[in-house]
């Protein structure tokens, strides 16, 4: 890196990729972050009835969970910065395609990694370094490699999230990360940490995500923003690596679907998949797994098991660190409202 390219650099303002889901439009970065992949959910979700599903029962978890699982394997067959890589973002959340794909969603839980096919093209996916083998049905079982971080909490220091709207009715979701104190290195003359997110990046040439001069590396950060009949309604977002398009997503779904408000959604017992490979080294892929809170009833863990799920029961406050911030016209005027996360009491909700 030389000084020329640190004063050629600017920070461009980009429109977001956004889809309509029940009344609500929903914002995201574009296909250089993981964005998106929160939109496809929703996109292969709308294919069920949702509101009539318990969100601690095991129905619901196995459709959020299998819908994850396919629009991830999308992230990692398509997703790069588009100024170098033709991404093919609106096949990917059109409706047709994604009724192709939710008929992947069964009874039992997949064990396979299944990219599809959007406008005929032919993915190519890496799984820890390996080239995974492409068959008619997708993508076989995954080579699994050592976890490259610790559990989430265990560790003081991750990511970090902001909301913030305000009485006008601006509004903000920011995701800053890159240079973690407990594992980067200080640059001694600068005093600051050297940004990591370079490791997103695979030295095989001829992937979306590969290295090249210029291009961004596919990030997991990813703010959202929901919009309500047309005006900005919700920030929203969390810490989190690839589990921030988890986590908000059950968030937004508890929301839209449960009729809960914002800091209901949020405490609602949480769960996340590591079916598909981490975006972190060594991209270890632990096939099948669902992570999920002691708080889900002993029938729903069961059912869960009998389906085919291989789960990890955490702590009983141990998924995401969601926060949020809406602004809601009422008869009596615009209300603002603002929750956060108790898990890991690291998150607030203030208002002045």
């Amino acid at each position: 890196m030389t000084g020329d390219d640190l004063a050629r650099w600017e920070a461009p303002v980009e429109a977001p990729v956004s889809l309509d889901y029940y009344g609500y439009t929903v914002a995201k970065g574009g296909p250089w972050s993981q964005g998106p992949v929160f939109l496809q959910q929703l996109a292969l979700l709308q294919g069920f009835d949702l509101d009539d599903l318990d969100p601690l029962g095991p129905d619901f978890v196995h459709v959020v969970v299998e819908c994850a699982k396919l629009a991830f394997a999308d992230r990692e067959a398509w997703y790069g910065d588009p100024d170098f890589v033709d991404v093919p973002m609106r096949a990917l959340l059109s409706p047709g395609y994604n009724d192709l794909r939710r008929k992947f969603v069964g009874e039992w839980a997949s064990l396979e990694l299944r990219p599809g096919r959007p406008e005929g093209r032919i993915p190519r996916v890496l799984v820890g370094g390996h080239e995974a083998v492409i068959s008619g049905a997708g993508i076989g079982e995954p080579t699994l490699g050592e976890p490259a971080t610790s559990p989430l909490g265990v560790v003081a220091g991750d990511t970090c999230h902001v909301d913030v709207v305000d009485r006008w009715g601006n509004m903000v979701s920011a995701t800053p990360s890159g240079g973690w104190l407990q594992s980067s290195p200080v640059i001694p003359e600068l005093g600051v940490c050297l940004g990591s997110r370079m490791q997103m990046f695979w030295l095989d040439e001829g992937l979306p995500a590969s290295l090249a001069p210029g291009k961004r590396p596919r990030s997991t950060l990813s703010p959202s923003m929901a919009f309500k009949d047309s005006e900005p309604y919700l920030a929203f977002g969390t810490p989190g690596g690839d589990q921030q398009d988890q986590w908000s997503v059950l968030m937004f779904l508890h929301h839209v679907h449960h009729g809960m408000n914002l800091q209901e959604a949020i405490d609602c017992p949480a769960f996340h998949n590591e079916h598909t490979p981490s975006s972190f080294y060594p991209r270890a892929a632990q096939t099948g797994l669902v992570a999920l809170e002691a708080r889900f009833p002993e029938a729903t863990r069961a059912a869960l098991s009998q389906r085919g799920h291989r789960l990890r029961v955490g702590d009983a406050w141990s998924e995401g660190r969601l926060s949020g911030c809406a602004r809601e016209p009422t008869p009596e005027g615009t209300v603002l409202k603002a929750a956060a996360n108790p898990r890991g009491m690291q998150g607030y909700a203030i208002g002045r």
